[in-house]
This record gives structure tokens, C-alpha cells and sequence, in this order.
């Protein structure tokens, strides 16, 4: 046997030791509300990668983003280290002065919604633009169409939000807005990759789209993220705002890609300075490496499947819980959407005979985890109370979810019994 297979049966015997399938005991199994979905082919993957020793981007990482830009139908990916550094970079891509007249300054205005995610808001404020808070949809919870609208003012430069727990926010209309108004469009795509809005996926309208590897998304690379777009100018102020800011495109570990390295004469560098370190961007170190690459070309493989199992395990969910509408108000996808649902959102009405904090401790006293929906309004929160911004309206239904909204996984790992558990543990709690 040589070396190679011996390694692989190593693997096999560990793998069934450490990560083997548990048994599942209601009530004393923790049924967490996102996870990891990875079997030997992940960790084969990883330990060959590490025995390569290539730990910054390479072969791997190229692989992984024309994989990934492929999938989603873009001209190109760049991979980072996180979902929220995408965010950052992409967001920070648009201040950039090679933008020339449509690069935003300062005091511009960028339409979000409140009840978001933190780092999909903060590259805003960080970049000194205004965020523009717009209300949310019940069920959607994704943006309010008339208040999207309504948003628009003459210092308004672009629109930044996230597909929320997979559902698509009007795409047809923000696409709309963005051409009537000359703004950039962003997708928030991190918990919605391969979901599709008439037809098409996710992530492949906007300007530039970003998505998360992280363990809780729909593939995870550990930590790790990406930037996707169809522009090839926008994705190179992207990669030298990642890469410190280089004004170099060469690959890690090559030279003289442009066969002028010694021969440019940028800002008031002397002639012929080496390209290598001239910057071009105020940038930042936001890249990934191989190892985490390597898992990713082996998840990305899976996603379809990956999210065959969210989609049944969101309609379970819907079905075993539809009874309970007298009291819990039930999500639904977008017009126009087939989402890849990363989480079952649900809101408890009034008629509600437990509050959500009373429901939420039943279920984590039964190991069932939730989560609210994320920041619930940003707008209350410490860190933003006296943040820039502008509001539309009085962010009514984003308060609602503050106060009532949770929800729960549908992730790969969950098996239709413990959705049955899940189910069972809501009816003993609403009736009495």
C-alpha cells in the first residue's frame, strides 16, 4: 500500500472515531441552529493541502474562485478571509478614485435596512458614507418596496443589503432604481448563496456581491469569504484594496506579470521603482489561504445538495408548524424566489400565550437552539445610538422583530426527527 492510501485509511478510522454519527436523544442532543456539513473528503482535502504547505492563495484559491464565479455566473470571484470582510472591501471598492465620477465621497448616502446584520451596515458609517435605514416586510423580512423607493434623494449613491436568512429583497425593483438613479448596487449575499430570483442566482445582479464561508453558511471554508462581480475594473480595486493595496496584480509568488516591473512611474515614486510596492489603494491584508481554499473546492461540490436538505427542512418546518398561525406568523419567500433558506424565521402575535423570551428559554431548555434576527434594530443598539444616518418612517415592523421575531435552523445536519422534536416542543408551548 503506498503512502498516499495509507494516509487516506488513516483518515477513514479517525473520521469515524471523532466525527461518527450520534445517536439522537430529545431534549439532551443539542439541536444547533447552523453548523458545519463535512465528511472525509473535507479533511483528506485539508491534510494534503497542509502537507503542500502552501498557506497563503494559490493553485487552490485560483481553482476555488473560478469555481465559485462559475456557479454564480460572474466574470470573477476573489476570495478573503471573511464574509464581513467582503463587505468591507466591497463597500470601500466604491470610494475608490479610479471610480472617477461615480466614485462616492463622504456624506453620500447609502440605502440599508435596520434590521440587518452589523457588517453589513458598518462598512458604511466606517467609509464616512449615511446610511439610509429603510422598515422591513413581515414574512419577508426583507425591505419595504414603497419605503425603497421613498429612500431615494439626490445625495443617494447606492443601496447595500443583505438577502435575509436567504430571501431575496425586490431585486427587480432595486435593479430598477439603480439604473433610474446611476447608483451601485451590493448584495449582501452571505446567507443566500445558490438561491435564484427568476431564474437567475443570487448575488449575479448587483455591482458586486459578497458571500461567507463561515461554519454556520451554506459551504464553510472555517473562516473565509468572497467578493464577487461582473466587473473586471471593480474586481481589480477590490483585489488591491485586499492585497495591501498593491497597484501590482501579479499571483503570490509571481513576478513581473505585466512585463514592466522595473518601468512604471506612479504618484511621485522615481522611475522604474519596483511595482511590487507601489500602492495604489489605502488597502488592507483580507486574503485566505490554499488550506481553507481546499475545503472550499470540495464544499462548493456539495451545495446542491447542501441546500436540496435546507429547502425540505424548511418546508418540514412550515408544514409541522402551520397549525400554530393562530399565534405565530409564518415566513414566506419573495415573489419572483427560490430561496436557498439559511434560516426559518417566525414572529409570535399577540394572541401569543408565551413571549419570546419565555419560548426562547423553553427551547434552549429542550437543546433546541434559535437565534433572533441578528441585530434586531440596529438603531437601538449601543454601538449605533448616536451613529449617522437618516430614516424612512418610523422602522415599525424592524421593532416588531426586535421584540418578537426568532428563528431556527434548517441547516444540512438537522433530521427530519429532530424537526419533529422541534415541532412537538412548539405545540406543547402554544397549546395549553
Amino acid at each position: 500500500m503506498n503512502l498516499e492510501n495509507s494516509i487516506r485509511e488513516f483518515v477513514d478510522t479517525y473520521f469515524d472515531d471523532v466525527h461518527g454519527d450520534q445517536a439522537f436523544i430529545p431534549g439532551e442532543t443539542p439541536l444547533r441552529v447552523s453548523g458545519k456539513t463535512f465528511d472525509r473528503d473535507e479533511v483528506v482535502a485539508a491534510m494534503f493541502e497542509s502537507f503542500n504547505f502552501w498557506l497563503t492563495a494559490g493553485p487552490q484559491t485560483e481553482a476555488f474562485e473560478k469555481s465559485l464565479s462559475n456557479k454564480l455566473g460572474v466574470r470573477g470571484a476573489l476570495m478573503v478571509n471573511s464574509g464581513s470582510s467582503a463587505n468591507l472591501l466591497a463597500t470601500t471598492a466604491l470610494m475608490n478614485s479610479k471610480l472617477g465620477d461615480r466614485q462616492l465621497h463622504p456624506g453620500d448616502e447609502v440605502i440599508t435596512v435596520a434590521a440587518g446584520f452589523p457588517t453589513t451596515v458598518n462598512p458604511i458609517i466606517q467609509n464616512g458614507l449615511i446610511p439610509v435605514y429603510v422598515d422591513i416586510d413581515l414574512e419577508t423580512y426583507v425591505a419595504n418596496e414603497d419605503q425603497l423607493s421613498e429612500a431615494i434623494s439626490p445625495k443617494t449613491k447606492a443601496i447595500v443589503m443583505a438577502h435575509t436568512l436567504g430571501n431575496a429583497f425586490n431585486l427587480d425593483l432595486a435593479t430598477q432604481l439603480q439604473k433610474e438613479h446611476e447608483l451601485w448596487l451590493i448584495e449582501d449575499n452571505c446567507d443566500a448563496l445558490g438561491g435564484t430570483y427568476s431564474g437567475k442566482m443570487m448575488g449575479s445582479f448587483g455591482d458586486l456581491s459578497t458571500v461567507s464561508f463561515y461554519p454556520a453558511h451554506h459551504i464553510t471554508t472555517g473562516e473565509g469569504g468572497a467578493v464577487l462581480s461582473n466587473s473586471p475594473s471593480l474586481l481589480k480595486v477590490v483585489e488591491s484594496l485586499r492585497d495591501w493595496g498593491r497597484d501590482c496584480w501579479c499571483p503570490s509568488g509571481c513576478n513581473n506579470t505585466c512585463f514592466k516591473r522595473f518601468e512604471w512611474a506612479l504618484g511621485e515614486l522615481p522611475q522604474g521603482f519596483d511595482h511590487k510596492y507601489i500602492y495604489s489603494s489605502i488597502g488592507y491584508n483580507l486574503k485566505s489561504g490554499d488550506i481553507q481554499a481546499s475545503i472550499g473546492n470540495v464544499q462548493l461540490k456539495k451545495l446542491d445538495r447542501f441546500i436540496e436538505l435546507r429547502k425540505r427542512n424548511w418546508s418540514y418546518l412550515y408544514e409541522g408548524l402551520s397549525d400554530l398561525q393562530e399565534f405565530i406568523l409564518l415566513p414566506k419567500a419573495s415573489p419572483n424566489c427560490d430561496p436557498s433558506w439559511f434560516g426559518f424565521a417566525l414572529t409570535l402575535k399577540e394572541s401569543s400565550p408565551i413571549t419570546r423570551l419565555d419560548l426562547v428559554k423553553l427551547l434552549d431548555k429542550r437543546k433546541i437552539d434559535t437565534r433572533l434576527l441578528f441585530g434586531g434594530n440596529l438603531l437601538r443598539q449601543p454601538a449605533y445610538l448616536n451613529s449617522p444616518r437618516r430614516v424612512v418612517g418610523n422602522l415599525r415592523n424592524t421593532d416588531i422583530v426586535m421584540n418578537q421575531t426568532l428563528w431556527l435552523g434548517v441547516w444540512p445536519g438537522l433530521t427530519l426527527e429532530m424537526l419533529d422534536f422541534v415541532i412537538e416542543v412548539f405545540h406543547d408551548a402554544f397549546i395549553v
